[in-house]
């Protein structure tokens, strides 16, 4: 992963709206969810709720699909992945200290 995408992901996450919005997604897996669902859990209106979603969209964190009337986000795992790549090896060098905290339940 380039540094420049990496900077936008950790951009788009660095909000409690949006953290919470991945929050969501993760579990549901490949089905996804609809975005009045996800507005509705977030406690967001439907203008902030798009800001949201088009940001996590752009950083390349979520997809979107049209299902008849509504439109389903899921997670791109597969980013996400690079992402922690990225910040284990690029930007810590694997160093075995902090990879061996990320052993632990331990919670920010």
């Amino acid at each position: 992963m380039e540094k420049t995408r990496a900077l936008d992901a950790f951009a788009a996450l660095a909000h409690e709206t949006r953290l919470d919005i991945v929050r969501q997604l993760v579990p549901k897996g490949h089905s996804g969810m609809n975005a009045g669902e996800i507005g509705r859990l977030s406690n967001v209106s439907a203008s902030r709720l798009s800001f949201h979603l088009a940001a996590l969209e752009n950083a390349g964190l979520i997809t979107s699909r049209r299902e008849s009337r509504n439109v389903i986000y899921r997670v791109q795992h597969q980013k996400f992945g690079d992402l922690i790549s990225y910040l284990m090896n690029d930007c810590c060098g694997a160093d075995p200290q902090i990879c061996a905290c990320m052993q632990h339940d331990s919670k920010l």
